[in-house]
């Protein structure tokens, strides 16, 4: 005899799971959203075939690497205008898991990276945009710090809005262009992993949360990498820029309780206007405003869309007085001297507008 079962949204376990990976079967297994990386997602479906999901919605096999794992009861969180629709339909249930404590990184830990900037691949390629001291506050400004991975990897560290350090996602990147390395394998790795903590349990948190009790009349601007809130933050300082990690990452609806009574702007990578629009509804349940710029839709060219551009792209776009004089200095070395040995310093920055300020 059948019976029905409403399942809260909190967690999906049943002994008879209706939401399930796809079995393998060669080519089925597509690009991951989160890494990037070819041949390695797998897709969730609904064995009664009644569902389809996004592409999105599925497990990255690299587990230690790049974690992304956006489950079915993830999509109904994030869409709860869609549960009425479903027929949870089952012979049994299992209890429901208690839900383990998250587990924090020793903030003494994170401190110690805070430095050896100079081995640092991001760190140089900014400065060559920025300037070294711009770069260096900004870098201690979101708690960015330096691995001995892969000779000097970029740690973004994760830092909840009570200060505790959640994690740490680890990424090479390119010294001459700022792109991240891709090549080979993916470069990204995790602090807890690299330690080898047992049975860590780590829940994401958005890249920046922790400013949000410093600067608590401030806007917020959210951006899907880290390194995009990095740059953006220094030609819009008037927001305070946060990172979801991936078109997915870290955007649920527990981790924006943390955005609630802000005025928040959703800067989409090209795209993923659609995706980041679907947001807007849990968003407006917590913020006070919620708007998504359409900037980059329109005057973006078809190559760009492509390459999937996001607002660090078309920000860099524009020469800075840093980039200029490194400009000058290439084509003269003699520039480079001169400023070396009179021990001068550029004064001008550019603001929103990208205009020369003083």
């Amino acid at each position: 005899m059948q019976f029905f079962v409403y399942v809260p949204l909190k967690a999906i376990i049943m002994a008879e799971y209706r939401f399930v990976l796809q079995k393998y079967k060669r080519g089925n297994k597509t690009t991951c959203p989160n890494c990037g990386k070819k041949h390695c997602f797998v897709r969730y479906i609904d064995i009664e075939g009644k569902i389809h999901f996004p592409d999105y919605v599925g497990r990255c096999d690299h587990e230690q690497s790049c974690q992304y794992h956006y489950k079915p009861s993830d999509y109904f969180k994030d869409n709860p205008m869609l549960i009425d629709n479903v027929d949870w339909k089952c012979h049994t249930t299992k209890a429901m898991q208690q839900e383990r404590p998250i587990s924090y990184i020793d903030k003494c830990l994170m401190e110690r990276t805070l430095s050896n900037y100079s081995i640092n691949p991001l760190f140089v390629f900014l400065t060559g945009i920025m300037g070294k001291e711009e770069t260096e506050r900004i870098f201690h400004l979101y708690k960015v710090g330096t691995s001995k991975k892969w000779g000097g990897a970029t740690v973004y560290w994760q830092i909840d809005w009570h200060g505790r350090v959640r994690s740490g996602k680890i990424m090479l990147y390119n010294l001459s262009n700022g792109h991240r390395v891709k090549e080979s394998h993916s470069y990204v790795s995790w602090v807890h992993s690299e330690l080898h903590l047992d049975n860590f349990n780590m829940k994401q948190c958005l890249f920046g949360e922790h400013l949000l009790p410093q600067y608590p009349s401030k806007p917020v601007a959210i951006v899907e990498s880290e390194k995009s809130a990095l740059i953006a933050t220094h030609f819009m300082p008037d927001f305070i820029w946060l990172a979801t990690g991936g078109i997915h990452g870290c955007f649920k609806e527990e981790s924006i309780k943390v955005l609630k009574n802000r005025s928040v702007m959703l800067c989409p990578d090209l795209g993923a206007f659609e995706a980041w629009k679907a947001k807007i509804p849990m968003l407006s349940a917590v913020c006070s405003k919620v708007i998504i710029s359409e900037h980059l839709e329109l005057v973006a060219t078809e190559e760009q869309r492509k390459k999937g551009l996001d607002i660090a792209d078309f920000l860099l776009m524009t020469e800075t007085p840093v980039m200029a004089l490194q400009r000058m200095i290439k084509r003269n070395p003699c520039i480079g001297t001169l400023i070396e040995r009179l021990q001068l310093e550029l004064v001008g920055f550019y603001n929103a507008e990208s205009k020369p300020m003083q």
